[in-house]
């Protein structure tokens, strides 16, 4: 069973890295800051679109190889939040 902390705290995303799918890119958070620490991400993350109207929110899953991080992230404010921590599932 998966232990799950949620956080649901603004948090600063100071570098990403971009995938392309077809012939779009697509960017991911690649490093972050939280609570005065520093989380780098592998580039192995999902992204999903969410979209109310005129208004879209990006879904992010994101790991470093021992946890998981969902983050959201609101790009009419440039804002990033950190929606919970949860421990990496290991392959059998």
């Amino acid at each position: 069973m998966a232990v799950s902390q949620s956080i649901n705290k603004q948090v600063n995303v100071n570098a990403l890295y971009f995938r392309q799918r077809g012939g779009s890119f697509r960017s991911f958070p690649k490093r972050m800051e939280f609570d005065g620490q520093e989380y780098t991400f592998l580039e192995s993350g999902l992204q999903m679109l969410i979209q109310r109207g005129q208004d879209v929110v990006k879904l992010f899953d994101m790991t470093d190889g021992d946890k998981r991080y969902k983050l959201r992230f609101n790009p009419s404010e440039h804002e990033w939040t950190l929606i919970n921590i949860s421990q990496a599932q290991r392959a059998l």
